[in-house]
């Protein structure tokens, strides 16, 4: 089902969480919700589940507009960061709780909390209490508690953050297959990159309450809209020139001899050995370094490119790039 935000607004006080945004989620799509803390986030994603009343603007869920209902009365569920699952219930339990809410009979209800367990892979698992489940499968049951009552809409609060580096991995293969063979509008807030990167149909890249830019993946990479954005979703320098800013991807940096004759000098200040590549740091005359950055410009060399002409800090370089690798911003 389509997600349309038209002109969502939420203030507290004088201070403004979300401002005026427009924002249209075609049905069936993945759509990650991504920026830093207190951009607005997951205040637009309770907005949209009802869970916070918006102060101006309209959240229009399929044919209708459902700025005044209930949380119940949306077609959508939330699947919160916490999981929230009642500790002396077992996860079959768990999961046909709100069913039970709802009035349905007790075998029809286990029955559907049975085939949404194992939808995720946890029917074997059913009696066990939350204690006795790991935080993967903690966070299973919670998907399925959330799929349970046949919602149009799932909206997901940062759900992969207390997991660990691998099992977040793992389930993000595993949102992404459930919501494929679902074929359910997903929103999903995120402060991860490469989350975002990894799940979404749609990017939604927010800042200070407003939205930056709202794009598939391939093209917030490859062609951000903003600095924000650029420097946000990382792998970019942002390099100010006479006419204006730019940004370039930091693997299309050119070092050395293959600088080009745009090249600067520049001291190399730090040198992080990722495995498959390389991430040269640099200082270069006339280039500001982005806020928070330990140098104005970053490179991303091969493993074997480095190796063949290995950098330490202190050492100067040539810097430059491609004219085709350059990208210019808004303003």
């Amino acid at each position: 089902m389509d997600v349309e935000l038209i002109g969502l607004t939420k203030r507290y006080g004088a201070a403004i969480a979300v401002d005026a945004i427009d924002l249209k989620v075609p049905s069936g799509a993945y759509c990650c919700l991504l920026g830093p803390s207190g951009c607005g986030k997951t205040t637009t994603l309770r907005m949209i589940g009802g869970h916070e009343r918006a102060t101006a603007g309209d959240v229009v869920i399929g044919p209708r507009a459902v700025g005044d209902a209930a949380p119940a009365a949306r077609g959508t569920a939330m699947m919160f960061q916490s999981y929230a699952l009642f500790p002396h219930l077992d996860a079959r339990d768990n999961v046909a709780f709100s069913l039970r809410m709802r009035g349905v009979g007790k075998a029809e209800r286990r029955a559907k909390a049975m085939a949404m367990l194992d939808l995720v892979q946890m029917g074997h698992l059913a009696g066990r209490l939350p204690a006795q489940l790991s935080g993967g499968q903690q966070q299973r049951v919670a998907l399925a508690r959330a799929l349970v009552t046949g919602p149009k809409v799932l909206l997901l609060d940062e759900p992969l953050s207390a997991l660990d580096p691998f099992l977040r991995v793992r389930m993000r293969v595993e949102l992404k297959r459930i919501q494929t063979e679902l074929g359910l509008t997903f929103i999903h807030v995120t402060h991860s990159q490469e989350e975002a990167m990894a799940l979404s149909d749609l990017v939604v890249v927010m800042n200070a309450g407003r939205i930056e830019q709202a794009a598939d993946p391939r093209t917030v990479f490859e062609r951000p809209a903003t600095a924000f954005v650029a420097q946000f979703i990382g792998g970019h320098n942002v390099i100010r020139l006479a006419q204006g800013l730019i940004a370039v991807r930091a693997d299309r940096m050119r070092l050395g001899e293959e600088a080009g004759p745009e090249a600067r000098p520049a001291r190399v200040v730090a040198v992080e050995y990722q495995g498959t590549s390389v991430h040269v740091g640099l200082d270069a005359d006339g280039l500001e370094r982005a806020p928070d950055s330990p140098a104005a410009l970053t490179a991303v060399l091969s493993d074997a490119a480095f190796a063949a002409r290995p950098l330490r800090p202190g050492d100067t370089v040539p810097v430059g790039w491609d004219a085709a690798a350059a990208h210019r911003l808004d303003a």
